[in-house]
């Protein structure tokens, strides 16, 4: 970097700081913690792991606080009633998505479901929410489909004869076959190549979208080496699904939603509808769905199977519900979901314990608007912080930091709903797949403990329950025996 660029960069930040500090006189922003530094803001201060520091600032400041990435104003929303009466009431005003470095290098800007606003992102959620439903969201068909991929991964975790073995790498590998099979029609063998190849690029996008939240920041470093192994991965990952398009399109529509799409697309046209259903769209769609389907799931499982490691009353607990509901003779099915009510406690507390995706989805203001009359100008990023009500011990007890399925379940022994459970998140960015989600984790886990009993590999030396910060919070790698039920 020449000395003009660095010239430019440090006049720049001067600038950004003064106008930082001439708004705090002249708006009523929420209240920063700590002053920002010039240039890098508040990127310092939170450091790998912003977690932790959303909580003493959230402590220190109240419900709502202000962080600066960069000269990027981001607003951090705490509190349960806060982020109702924003995400749910006003759905219309922070409902948009900023626009991602990655996005505008790789062609994505403004297309498919995830990263998207406005009326192309409402056609392209309500298109695939539609073609979805027709491939068995929310009935037994999607659980049929569920129950046999399932039974393809006990397999799996059988032949490894309860010798030690990290389920991290299988279990992503059969919850993506789940949504691969609705997106193309087909299931791939684990050790199908190009398969392989996807779910090793779609984990390195989750690694290294922290890199891509600090590019689109500060937007000069994708002019430093480094920032191409990003457009790299995403370019690949982008080819491989083109593949399954070409392959998928033709066939009949009732066999996978890629052909579904074309055939609305195309009916659309026909009828001279005005429509924004196109190719890009459609690539966008299903890389959208294929990670949404794939990392927040096998992540989840990952979480349960470290709890019953760690709190193996837990587990023995949900196995006798098991064995005394449906006992050894079949394997679970949905339609036994309403009598493991144990299990479901546990599913819902490790979605409460784990806070997979804490800072949820991030919202971009369109214009200037006000909460509690607080400033939130045009352009500013806004964030619900799930781990402040998910956490919270005025909402779960003094316990809320102790994994405790039983607040979970009334005084009558029937599963709670408490409003404030949102581990999918709130509004109209909840998450598209909470319904395929929900299926997916009973049917894992209720055939897991009913096959296997999970043992940590060194006896009363349970793996710690520490994770690794990124998009989604992933258990730091562990091993564990799975030991058949039957052959004990």
């Amino acid at each position: 970097m020449d000395f003009i660029t660095l010239a430019l960069i440090f006049f720049t930040s001067l600038l950004v700081y003064a106008g930082y500090c001439l708004s705090n006189k002249t708006l009523n922003l929420p209240p920063c913690p700590v002053r920002p530094l010039p240039l890098v803001g508040h990127l310092l201060a939170l450091k790998t792991d912003r977690r932790p520091k959303f909580k003493q600032w959230r402590e220190q400041c109240g419900d709502m606080f202000s962080v600066y990435l960069g000269s990027q104003l981001l607003v951090v929303i705490n509190d349960f009633q806060l982020i109702k009466e924003t995400f749910v009431k006003r759905a219309d005003e922070f409902s948009d998505r900023p626009v991602s470095f990655l996005d505008k290098m790789t062609g994505q800007q403004g297309r498919g479901i995830v990263m998207n606003s406005g009326h192309v992102w409402k056609e392209q959620r309500s298109v695939a929410l539609s073609i979805l439903r027709k491939f068995g969201f929310g009935k037994n068909v999607l659980a049929e489909r569920v129950q046999e991929e399932v039974s393809h991964y006990l397999d799996y975790l059988s032949s490894c004869d309860g010798n030690p073995v990290d389920i991290k790498k299988i279990t992503t590998e059969s919850t993506a076959n789940i949504i691969c099979s609705i997106l193309t029609g087909k299931r791939y063998e684990y050790t199908h190549p190009t398969f392989q190849k996807l779910i090793k690029e779609i984990e390195r996008y989750f690694i290294s979208n922290k890199q891509e939240a600090t590019i689109t920041c500060f937007p000069f470093l994708k002019y430093l080496s480094g920032h191409t192994n990003m457009t790299k991965n995403m370019d690949y990952i982008l080819k491989i699904l083109r593949e399954f398009i070409v392959k998928s399109k033709d066939k009949d529509p009732e066999d996978n939603f890629i052909a579904s799409y074309v055939s609305e697309k195309d009916s659309r046209i026909v009828n001279g509808e005005a429509t924004t259903m196109d190719e890009i769209n459609l690539l966008r769609s299903v890389l959208d769905l294929f990670v949404a389907g794939t990392e927040t799931t096998s992540t989840t499982i990952c979480w349960f199977v470290l709890y019953m490691l760690n709190y193996p009353q837990v587990q023995k607990k949900i196995f006798d519900e098991i064995n005394t509901q449906i006992g050894s003779g079949r394997v679970p099915s949905i339609q036994d979901r309403p009598k493991l009510v144990y299990l479901n406690a546990a599913i819902k507390e490790t979605q409460r314990f784990a806070s997979i995706v804490p800072q949820s989805v991030i919202r971009s203001c369109s214009k200037t608007l006000t909460i509690r009359n607080y400033t939130i100008p045009e352009g500013s990023l806004i964030v619900p912080n799930l781990d402040s009500v998910l956490l919270d011990k005025n909402i779960w007890g003094s316990d809320a930091d102790v994994f405790n399925p039983d607040r979970f379940i009334d005084t009558n022994g029937q599963l709670k709903k408490p409003e404030e459970f949102i581990p999918f998140g709130v509004g109209r960015r909840v998450c598209l797949g909470e319904s395929m989600a929900k299926t997916e984790l009973f049917l894992y886990l209720s055939s897991l403990i009913q096959r296997f009993h999970l043992l940590p590999v060194h006896p009363d030396q349970p793996p710690p329950m520490d994770y690794i910060f990124g998009l989604t919070m992933i258990p730091k790698s562990y091993q564990l025996k799975l030991i058949e039920r039957a052959a004990i």
